[in-house]
């Protein structure tokens, strides 16, 4: 094993030993005291089972097989979404006829990032993914199940799903998808057709045309952000079938993984052979094979949110420094959109997981203590699924070359030797910087500030033409503690045409940009965040500023003492800060506001 993956790995453990050690014996108190269906009462069985049919009702009443719990995020709103509309029914179907069954335990909201990136509704969007760890223990709560099914894809969702089920995890769980839509328009064109309408080049109608030729049918959008990490992460805990993540939904191979799941998760939970609990899958080691599968394909710097309340709700306590440490020994082995010009679809094609899970491992770059639902070991992860002529699931060893070597390349010829996922730091405190989409000439920026308390203020800015220059950009008051932590990346296209131009421009902040990160170089998260006393409340108009992603340093070049003096600013109050504003539902989380961590732990009221 590369030295630096043991060490960080060692780390982990050690910091991690008090607190892993409660959370497996929470479990195993829990599996001991409370099994499921064992304690229920003959009124809590009838309730639990009386809108089942008889043959599932005999099979809850004799506890002699597996009964499973499906927690899912259906609604037809959400593009990756809509096809798990007919899971149910078909698991249901997979589970009879191995003599078990199943029940939806419950649903949980699925909100999309898409829909409402840059609209209020994105001060929701982080906190719902505590309020879906809520939602998945609620449905769980009942104790009937031996078992636990999650149907989710998106960004918040399966991470609140896995912060929940990982409650539950003296029980196996499986996560089910349902894969990426099919390719629409090139990237690299809709990107075009985006800078374009920012100079006022393209009409809405244009642009309209453009997102919807993108994003166009059921399924995952192809971009790699945060939902396709969630599926690289979700398969690399074990929790997901090995390739599993990036077959189309209307794909036959689709259903057979679907089958395949449930069938697995029923064997995990046989008491007569050796059960395989959530619990044994999500483990430091399975935790840091997932942070390297995310670096080496350039994902989602959400997970430096998420992973860290992932792995928190196992007992395994993450810091950033766990992944720039990683990250500098993790080569870039993939460039999809926005980190290239590919899709998801292109990276399957390519070679897909097994490829990437083969690279890596030959390296040394994986721990191979792990289990998974495949069985022990990473040599399942190397195999990708096929249906066989006569229909039957078959795993095969990927043995080929990449396929697309502009897309998902080889070990031995990386895009990059670091996976350019950093922490940054200096006086104006801690973020994260991702560089693997900045071109090397971009990612030394020292220029004045500019202050802006909003994304709206900034874009009213750029649209005035009032940033014809060098500077650096600082979208302040955009932490979780002041609005729920939103995404800004609709700022991306305006600074990227900015930067086409020749100007020297960056953005630091301590809210979000997501997995759509881009060109520009961008020092996010910052914390602490300014509404909690964070140096950016320090800073004034025209302060230096300099960022260097390379070297991982962030300063305001002002004296150190004069700096300190100043006073903190504070949010100015609009008009529409009163009781009587509109708030499509955001005061109802005004008590996670209050509750929430800071970005570095993970941004989680828990």
């Amino acid at each position: 094993m590369h030295p630096v993956i043991e060490a960080v790995t060692r780390t982990i453990q050690l910091r991690s030993e008090e607190s892993r050690k409660a959370y497996l014996l929470r479990m195993q108190r829990t599996r001991e005291e409370l099994p499921p269906r064992r304690k229920l009462s003959c009124g809590n069985l009838a309730h639990g089972f009386a809108a089942c049919g008889e043959p599932d009702k005999q099979r809850i009443r004799l506890m002699q097989s597996a009964n499973l719990g499906i927690v899912t995020a259906y609604n037809d709103m959400l593009s990756a979404h809509q096809p798990l509309e007919t899971y149910p029914g078909y698991i249901k179907q997979v589970a009879r006829e191995v003599g078990s069954s199943a029940q939806v335990a419950g649903g949980v909201p699925a909100m999309c990032d898409g829909v409402t990136q840059g609209q209020a509704g994105m001060e929701l969007s982080l906190f719902s993914r505590d309020l879906i760890a809520m939602s998945t223990a609620v449905s769980l709560s009942h104790n009937l199940f031996d078992g636990v099914l999650c149907l989710g894809v998106c960004d918040k969702i399966v991470p609140g799903m896995l912060i929940g089920a990982l409650q539950f995890g003296h029980l196996p769980a499986g996560f089910i998808p349902a894969g990426p839509m099919p390719s629409g328009i090139p990237n690299k064109e809709k990107a075009l057709v985006r800078q374009r309408y920012t100079q006022g080049l393209a009409t809405r109608e244009e642009l309209l045309a453009a997102e919807s030729a993108s994003y166009h049918s059921p399924g995952t959008c192809t971009f790699y952000g945060t939902a396709n990490s969630n599926q690289v992460l979700m398969e690399m805990l074990g929790v997901q079938l090995p390739g599993a993540s990036f077959i189309n939904p209307e794909n036959p191979l689709r259903q057979a993984l679907t089958r395949e799941t449930v069938l697995r998760v029923i064997a995990a939970a046989d008491p007569t052979t050796a059960p395989l609990p959530l619990s044994a899958m999500v483990t430091a080691q399975s935790v840091v094979n997932a942070l390297v599968a995310l670096l080496a394909t350039g994902g989602s710097t959400n997970h430096t949110l998420h992973m860290v309340a992932m792995a928190k709700a196992a007992g395994i306590l993450l810091t950033w420094q766990d992944f720039d440490a990683l990250s500098r020994v993790t080569p870039l082995l993939a460039r999809v959109y926005p980190n290239g010009e590919a899709d998801v679809n292109a990276f399957q094609q390519a070679g897909g997981m097994a490829f990437l899970v083969r690279e890596l491992r030959g390296a040394g770059l994986l721990n191979e203590d792990v289990v998974t639902l495949m069985g022990p070991g990473l040599d399942p992860m190397e195999h990708a699924p096929q249906l066989a002529v006569d229909g039957r699931l078959q795993w095969v060893r990927h043995t080929s070359a990449s396929m697309l070597p502009d897309v998902l390349a080889p070990i031995s010829a990386p895009f990059d030797s670091g996976s350019g996922l950093h922490v940054i730091h200096g006086n104006l405190g801690e973020g994260i910087i991702k560089t693997s989409a900045v071109k090397a000439a971009h990612r030394r920026v020292t220029a004045p500030c500019v202050i802006f308390n909003d994304q709206d203020a900034m874009v009213a800015a750029l649209d005035r033409g009032e940033l014809e220059r060098d500077f650096v950009a600082v979208v302040r008051f955009q932490g979780p503690k002041a609005n729920g932590m939103p995404e800004l990346h609709q700022l991306t296209p305006h600074l990227g045409v900015l930067q086409d131009k020749g100007f020297k421009v960056a953005l630091v902040t301590d809210g979000r940009m997501s997995g759509a990160s881009g060109k520009v170089p961008a020092a996010i998260h910052m914390s602490p965040e300014a509404l909690d006393g964070g140096a950016l409340a320090r800073l004034r108009d025209g302060d230096m500023v300099a960022l260097d992603a390379e070297a991982g340093t962030l300063e305001v070049l002002v004296d150190a003492e004069e700096f300190a003096a100043r006073s903190l600013a504070v949010p100015a109050l609009s008009a529409e800060d009163t009781m009587l504003h509109s708030t499509l539902g955001r005061n109802l989380f005004e008590c996670f506001r209050y509750a929430t961590s800071s970005a570095k732990s993970g941004a989680s009221v828990f």
